[in-house]
C-alpha cells in the first residue's frame, strides 16, 4: 500500500468540474496568478465576467449546454477552461462542432493537457466530433483565439492576450490552424482625411444614403435595424457565424453600453421615404487604458478611477461592420469610416484599430488596408478532430 506523502507525490494536481459562484469566482482570479508579472496584461471587470459567465445576457450560453473546469495544485487553482456546443450554430450550418474557451494555465503542459483531455472527454460523450478555439465567450467579438503575432504591447478593448507558451500547448495537443483573425492599426494624423472627403461626398449623393449616429437613448429601436442589416449582410460562407436574433443583438448592446461613445457609433441609412437601414460600424474607444489602472474592481475606488482615466483615452477599436449586399462597393463603409476619422480628431486620439477581420475576407482586408490600416496583430482560432 502506498504511504499517504508517496501517494501525494502521485496526485500533483486533480482536476473538477465547477459551477459554483465562488468556484467561478476562482476561475477568473486564475488569471491574476498566470499575469502577475506581464506588463502588457489588462485585468477585466471582475463583476463584469461573473456576469456573463453565471449566463446573464449571455449570448453564447443561450444557443446550448456548456460546463468549466479547473484544475488545482494542493486547492490552489492552476489551470482552467470553458468547453461547451453552440447548438444554433451547428444546426444552421450542419456541423457537429463544440467549442472551447477561456484556457488559462501555469506554465506546464501536464496542466494544459489535463483541461484538454477533460475538455476533448466531455465533448466526445455528447457525440460530438469536432472542436474549435478558443472562441468568444459571449459569441461576441471578445477574447477571440489565441495572440501568435504581436506580444509587443497591451491589446486593445476586449481583443484576445496570452504567454507565448498557449501557442505551443495547443500545438503540441494537436490542434491546428482552423483560422486567422487580423488587426489593423492606424494613425489618425497620417489618414488621408481631404481625399476620403471627396469620395464620400460623391457618393452619399450618388446612391443617396447617409450616416447617422446611433440614439443610445432608442436602443431597442435601433437593434432591430442592426438585426435587419445583419440578417441579409452576413454571408452564408462565413462558418463561425449566424445572424444573431434580436434578443442576442440586445444582449450584446447590455454588455458593451457602458463603453459605448455615440461619437463611434454609425449606421447608414437609404434616404428612401422608408430610411433604410443598409450598413453600420461599431466603433469603441480603447478602455482597456482605464481597466489596466482599475485592477478589475469597480469598488471601493474603481469608479474614480474609471471616471478620472476614460477622460485620457487616446484610442479606438472599430470591430464590427456590415453593409447589406446591394449597397456593397458604394463607399458605405469608407463614409462611416471618414466620420470615424474626423471624431478620432477631434478627441486627439492617437491611434485607430481595425479588428478582427478573418484572414479570409478578402474584401474587408483591402478596404481597411487602402485606408491606411497596417496588419500588426494576428489571432489564431484553432481545431482539432476528437
Amino acid at each position: 500500500m502506498l504511504k499517504a506523502q508517496e501517494l501525494n507525490i502521485k496526485i500533483k494536481y486533480v482536476l473538477r468540474e465547477i459551477s459554483t459562484k465562488k468556484e467561478l469566482m476562482d476561475f477568473i482570479n486564475l488569471s491574476w496568478k498566470i499575469y502577475n508579472n506581464d506588463e502588457n496584461w489588462v485585468p477585466p471587470l471582475k463583476r463584469d465576467m461573473l456576469k456573463n459567465l453565471m449566463g446573464k445576457d449571455n449570448p453564447l450560453f443561450m444557443s446550448g449546454e456548456h460546463t468549466f473546469f479547473m484544475v488545482y495544485k494542493d486547492d490552489i487553482p492552476v489551470g482552467r477552461i470553458l468547453v461547451g456546443i453552440n447548438e444554433k450554430l451547428n444546426t444552421k450550418k450542419n456541423k457537429n462542432e463544440g467549442y472551447i474557451s477561456l484556457f488559462e494555465c501555469i506554465e506546464s503542459y501536464e496542466v494544459a493537457e489535463l483541461l484538454f483531455n477533460n475538455a476533448m472527454n466531455w465533448l466526445e460523450n455528447r457525440k460530438i466530433d469536432r472542436v474549435i478555439g478558443p472562441v468568444s465567450p459571449t459569441n461576441g467579438d471578445d477574447n477571440k483565439g489565441l495572440l501568435i503575432q504581436g506580444f509587443d504591447g497591451p491589446p486593445v478593448l476586449m481583443n484576445s492576450y496570452n504567454p507565448q507558451y498557449y501557442v505551443e500547448y495547443f500545438e503540441r495537443y494537436g490542434f491546428t490552424k482552423d483560422r486567422d483573425l487580423y488587426a489593423y492599426h492606424f494613425d489618425p494624423n497620417k489618414l488621408p482625411i481631404e481625399r476620403f472627403k471627396k469620395v464620400v461626398n460623391y457618393a452619399m449623393e450618388k446612391f443617396n444614403f447617409r450616416i447617422d449616429k446611433m440614439d443610445l437613448n432608442n436602443l431597442d429601436e435601433e437593434a432591430k435595424d442592426l438585426k435587419k442589416i445583419m440578417d441579409v449582410a452576413m454571408p452564408d460562407s462565413w462558418e463561425d457565424l449566424t445572424p444573431p436574433s434580436l434578443e442576442e443583438i440586445t444582449a450584446e448592446i447590455n454588455n458593451l453600453k457602458a463603453f459605448a461613445d455615440e461619437d463611434f457609433l454609425y449606421i447608414a441609412r437609404s434616404n428612401n421615404p422608408s430610411n433604410e437601414p443598409i450598413g453600420f460600424v461599431v466603433a469603441l474607444p480603447d478602455y482597456n487604458q482605464v481597466l489596466k489602472k482599475m485592477n478589475g474592481r469597480l469598488f471601493p475606488f474603481g469608479v474614480l478611477k474609471f471616471l478620472w482615466y476614460k477622460r485620457k483615452i487616446n484610442g479606438i477599436r472599430a470591430f464590427v461592420q456590415f453593409v447589406v449586399p446591394k449597397f456593397r462597393d458604394k463607399a458605405v463603409n469608407g463614409a462611416i469610416f471618414y466620420q470615424l476619422m474626423i471624431e478620432a480628431r477631434k478627441k486627439k486620439f492617437a491611434y485607430g484599430e481595425g479588428s478582427t477581420i478573418g484572414e479570409e475576407n478578402l474584401k474587408s482586408r483591402r478596404c481597411v488596408e487602402k485606408a491606411g490600416g497596417n496588419l500588426y496583430r494576428i489571432y489564431r482560432v484553432f481545431g482539432k478532430e476528437i
